[in-house]
């Protein structure tokens, strides 16, 4: 007659899961990083959308998304419903938290805004403002040529600085967007910022950055939204360049300057 109950040892005889390797273990965390990296530049983006970018299956990019919420580095937010989509609860868009952007920047932010501080404790603010035009002035000195290039078309050039700054780290993009007046402009998006926690602290920086944009395009551009200021991706509006415009900023980006911005006698 058969035991209805198991044996003592009975779970002796049941194979142990298996546990995963080391490389296994280091394929997950490059998945996972990959998953974050395309939040940052695409954000906000469902977990189809990042799939699709990355190559791997939606449920595989949901596990991961779950993994990197829990851990507070990314946050879900709802689209809101356009006329477009059908019934239905909309998908959720994904975006950094600031301890995910906080992850993805170096460990000198302490030391560089302690300086900053001090600059600005020893000479003022104005040595402040006179740093972030040099720093800026001389990202503008690298990218000029690459955004000439692009001609004089201003979406183009949009283009180019937005390629320029990623690969410095900025996470940029570009995409049209229809203005005030009706006309379409490009929104200029930089999903991460290598200097956002001093910005913070001095937004200085972002200033002088905005003013080498104008420069740079041509126009005169405006910055809706800062990592810096809390949002979660630096918001640029380019406008579309009016008939005759060309050239109607007060410098053009071909005049030479000299590092901190200023044009050169």
């Amino acid at each position: 007659m058969t035991d209805a109950h198991p044996r003592a040892g009975a779970l002796a005889d049941v194979p142990a899961p298996a546990q995963p390797t080391a490389p296994e273990v280091r394929t997950e965390s490059r998945t996972r990083d990959r998953v974050a990296r395309t939040v940052l530049e695409h954000g906000p983006v469902t977990a189809a959308e990042v799939a699709c970018r990355l190559g791997i299956t939606p449920a595989a990019v949901r596990r991961h998304l779950d993994a990197l919420e829990a851990g507070g580095l990314v946050q879900a937010r709802e689209p809101r419903p356009t006329a477009s989509r059908g019934r239905g609860r909309p998908a959720r868009a994904y975006v950094l938290t600031d301890a995910g952007h906080a992850r993805m920047t170096t460990g000198y932010d302490d030391l560089a805004a302690s300086a900053m501080a001090f600059l600005a404790e020893q000479l003022g603010p104005q040595a402040v403002e006179a740093f972030a035009a040099r720093r800026v002035g001389e990202l503008e000195q690298r990218y000029a040529p690459m955004v000439d290039e692009a001609g004089d078309d201003v979406d183009a050039r949009a283009d180019a600085l937005a390629a320029a700054l990623s690969d410095d780290g900025y996470a940029a993009s570009t995409r049209p967007v229809r203005g005030p007046g009706g006309d379409i402009g490009t929104q200029l998006c930089q999903g991460h910022c290598p200097v956002q926690h001093v910005a913070a602290r001095f937004p200085q920086l972002c200033d002088a950055e905005t003013e080498v944009f104008s420069r740079l395009l041509g126009v005169h551009v405006q910055r809706l939204a800062t990592l810096a200021g809390g949002a979660h991706v630096c918001t640029t509006h380019v406008p579309a360049r009016t008939p005759g415009a060309a050239g109607s900023s007060s410098t053009s980006s071909t005049t030479p300057r000299t590092p901190d911005g200023r044009t050169a006698r």
